[in-house]
């Protein structure tokens, strides 16, 4: 979420636009990763669980005991005698009951998809956890922020200018802020904090391609992934931790288990309904949606080496061309509807008289 995974700006609950290359640091994975704050937390737990699974291929880890059959012998036990109690059964209706009450209750629709999700995450902690990841991204690549006077700042300031009035977001402080870095990512900080760094600007190709880079990230803000992340990470991880002891496996299996489960899954849920919202927004600002395809043909020749989707936060850049080229018919009934028509025609030519400058 590229890529809201959370910090170093590459790494823990923000979302980046990194995509499923071993190679690219996850920075939405959020940048959240020094912060102390809950969703930083998340983060950690999340890098926690993946730096563990990654691992577990080294000999050490096999000398670990990752089950203890008395424990499990111990366990069943104590569940035998309770499913003796005559009271069993509605025992086990009422916590049913009561779980599935509590989890239809905190289910909300996401802005423009319409997905229902499960959230208990109040919203301002991603604002709170925004400005502490704020402060440690500048931290980080203050020293190499280029001035707005740059043509790659103000490349993406004309592109933010025409995507925030489609975004819901116009009460947001959006600031801008260009990374001379080859580093091949973008993100947006809960806030309207925008980083993009220099190496994903000759992916992009123009401001097209740039509006598909932003509407990404900035759709990740829109739904608000960082806050469902949150919610469902911390419930399943601690209750997978906890159910993992009295049967008696490794505490580690179970975050492992879930992060595979539900995290990673859940995770290229996200990005594919970014890729999505993004899409439309683009489309609604008079932006050429088809720079979406050509911008994941380019990363794909780049991403060699990438790890199976199954095992990756991101959809793999195939997956996603194909979904892109699902909802292109949509998205250009957007750009048509939203009078781009009129102005498309003289700004292509505008474009073509002044050649590369259009760049920037």
């Amino acid at each position: 979420m590229f890529a809201l995974h959370l910090f170093q700006p590459a790494a823990a609950g923000l979302r980046t636009f990194t995509t499923a290359s071993s190679r690219s640091p996850v920075l939405f994975r959020q940048t959240y990763r020094k912060s102390s704050g809950a969703l930083c937390q998340h983060v950690a737990a999340r890098g926690w669980q993946q730096r563990a699974f990654a691992q577990s291929t080294r000999k050490s880890q096999y000398r670990r005991q990752v089950f203890n059959y008395q424990t499990f012998l111990a366990t069943l036990a104590l569940l035998k005698r309770w499913a003796a109690r005559p009271t069993f059964y509605y025992e086990v209706g009422g916590l049913t009951a009561a779980c599935g009450a509590f989890y239809v209750a905190n289910l909300e629709p996401v802005p423009i998809s319409g997905r229902y999700r499960f959230r208990v995450v109040p919203y301002s902690w991603e604002a709170s956890e925004g400005r502490q990841m704020y402060a440690q991204t500048m931290e980080e690549y203050g020293s190499k922020i280029m001035p707005a006077s740059s043509r790659e700042h103000r490349l993406v300031q004309r592109v933010l200018d025409r995507l925030v009035p489609h975004s819901g977001l116009q009460d947001e402080e959006w600031e801008i802020h260009v990374i001379d870095d080859p580093m091949k990512n973008a993100f947006v900080i809960p806030g309207g904090k925008v980083f993009v760094f220099r190496g994903i600007m000759d992916i992009a190709e123009g401001e097209d391609g740039m509006a598909a880079v932003l509407g990404h990230e900035i759709a990740h803000n829109i739904a608000h992934h960082a806050a469902e992340r949150m919610s469902g990470s911390y419930i399943l991880v601690n209750l997978a931790m906890v159910a993992s002891i009295p049967l008696g496996l490794d505490p580690s299996f179970g975050s492992v288990a879930v992060n595979l489960a539900f995290t990673l899954p859940g995770s290229r849920q996200q990005e594919a309904e970014a890729d999505y919202i993004g899409l439309l927004m683009m489309s609604e600002s008079c932006y050429d949606p088809t720079a979406a395809m050509r911008l994941w043909a380019a990363m794909e020749e780049q991403d060699e080496g990438a790890p199976p989707q199954f095992l990756s936060t991101h959809p793999s850049n195939h997956n996603r061309l194909e979904k892109i080229r699902e909802w292109l018919p949509e998205a250009e009934d957007k750009r048509a509807q939203s009078g781009c028509a009129s102005t498309i025609g003289y700004a292509d030519d505008f474009r073509r008289q002044v050649g590369g400058l259009s760049r920037f």
